[in-house]
């Protein structure tokens, strides 16, 4: 069964207790919070000129943009192999051994981009993945076994976006929250135990984007913030009611919004590195309402994410520049080079920048310049450099094509 897979490099010694006592996890897209910043310290603030120590890694897990997870020691990871190109979870061990493997059926194999677009989401002892082509599936997180699945373009009427569907699921409580994009459904709310329907967004209908669903506390209030194909939306995430709605790329024919809200305070900002650029939005403070503070064309950002640190907003652009917005004023404090276009996480008072050119690179936070610390260039797996970083443990995790790759970042790893 697990003729896909090879391991390379066994380096590593296993630190699951710990990993869980110091909550190093990374159970998510995005990480714990969905905002891409990890709160490990004490790791390298340089690297050698070779890059940082690659502890172990695994080839065979074909065609993917997806990140990967790890929680409870743990780390799993989407791709599609086989003759039949079928859709596939897999589990490791911390130290790279291979845990359990599930096929899951078919993925989204469009002839320009083939592959697994979203993470999974692991909660406790069950994990959500959300396929490309909009089937939400409950699996045992320990044993890989499916608890039950639910086709959600069919049950709620949504179609499917020109590239597959892409959010990662959200966890709520009893709930397990995604975007199928239906009548009526535009968002909706399955019992996580059992994959009942708990709620649809009545009166609130639109196609999905690419977008993963961020859970925000306002006051009392559970607020579910996203970017569907034509609005910035804000539910209850307890009912799925409609809070407030802001239009987004209204014109256009094809709709291409691929980066997740990200938050601080009172400040909301969305961009869309496709069409508009960026929106910088206020929240009340019971987050029942959002009003438009100002627009930005410079952190047009395509699919790498972003970072909101003390005030400021970080990514990079659609012309490969590395940007820093301002929140209150928008005021752009640099636009410069780096490694490229490509996707961004926050550990230690530093950027971990992965350029879809393939080098990684570490800088400084910092509003004022962009300056490279130490770099290093992925020379292993195939495709785009799409896959954002993730650290955990110690480790940063790079996902190329069909390799997962992990490196010490962390003194004497």
């Amino acid at each position: 069964m697990m003729r896909h897979w090879r391991m390379t490099g066994l380096l590593v010694l296993a630190v699951t207790a710990a990993m869980a006592a110091c909550g190093e996890d990374w159970p998510q897209f995005r990480g714990l919070n969905r905002d891409g910043k990890s709160p490990e310290t004490g790791l390298l603030k340089e690297w050698p000129a070779e890059g940082p120590k690659l502890l172990w890694s695994v080839e065979g897990l074909g065609k993917g943009y997806s990140s990967p997870v790890i929680a409870n020691g743990m780390v799993c990871v989407t791709g599609m192999v086989g003759e039949k190109m079928e859709g596939t979870l897999f589990a490791f061990d911390d130290t790279g051994q291979p845990k359990w493997q599930t096929n899951y059926g078919a993925e989204f194999d469009d002839k320009a981009y083939p592959g697994t677009r979203s993470a999974p989401t692991v909660d406790a002892s069950h994990l959500y993945e959300f396929t490309g082509m909009g089937v939400l599936l409950c699996l045992d997180a320990q044993t890989g076994a499916v608890q039950w699945s639910r086709d959600l373009p069919k049950e709620f009427g949504g179609e499917s976006p020109r590239c597959g569907f892409a959010g990662a699921p959200c966890v709520y409580k009893d709930s397990v929250i995604c975007t199928p994009g239906g009548k009526d459904a535009a968002l909706v709310a399955l019992d996580k135990q059992t994959g009942r329907t708990v709620w649809t967004s009545t009166g609130f209908t639109d196609q999905s984007a690419y977008c993963s669903p961020l859970l925000l506390k306002r006051g009392g209030l559970g607020l579910v913030v996203t970017i569907t194909a034509r609005h910035v939306v804000g539910l209850d995430a307890d009912r799925g009611k409609l809070l407030w709605s802001q239009p987004f790329d209204t014109i256009a024919e094809d709709p291409n919004h691929s980066v997740s809200p990200v938050c601080q305070e009172d400040w909301l900002y969305v961009t869309s590195g496709h069409r508009e650029g960026g929106q910088m939005y206020t929240l009340s403070p019971d987050g029942r309402s959002a009003a438009a503070a100002w627009e930005d064309k410079v952190l047009n950002t395509l699919h790498g994410g972003l970072l909101f640190m003390d005030g400021y907003v970080y990514g990079s652009n659609a012309r490969g520049k590395w940007v820093c917005l301002e929140a209150k004023t928008g005021q752009v404090m640099y636009e410069t080079t780096g490694v490229g276009m490509g996707s961004l996480v926050y550990a230690d008072g530093m950027f971990y920048c992965y350029g879809e050119k393939g080098t990684v690179a570490l800088v400084p936070v910092n509003p004022k310049a962009h300056e490279i610390t130490s770099k290093f260039k992925i020379t292993r797996g195939e495709g785009p450099h799409w896959a954002h970083p993730v650290i955990s443990g110690g480790r940063l995790y790079i996902r190329h094509g069909d390799v997962l790759m992990v490196y010490a970042i962390r003194p004497g790893g």
